[in-house]
């Protein structure tokens, strides 16, 4: 990066900062509740083969 560079570099720093963090962030949040609902879903699983295992037992 040479001197003559810097404001480029600062402009599109200044445009396209706020969306590339708010863009993580969001990707953090939805991470969180994407794991949460795996587990919920694996938790769902188990009990419906428990109650097919009942029914059929």
């Amino acid at each position: 990066m040479t001197p003559e560079n810097v404001p480029m570099w600062i402009s599109l720093i200044g445009n396209f900062g706020f969306p590339i963090a708010l863009t993580v962030y969001l990707f953090i949040r939805f991470e969180r509740k994407i794991d949460n609902l795996e587990a919920v879903i694996m938790e769902l699983s188990e009990v419906i083969k428990s109650l097919n295992y009942k029914k059929g037992g």
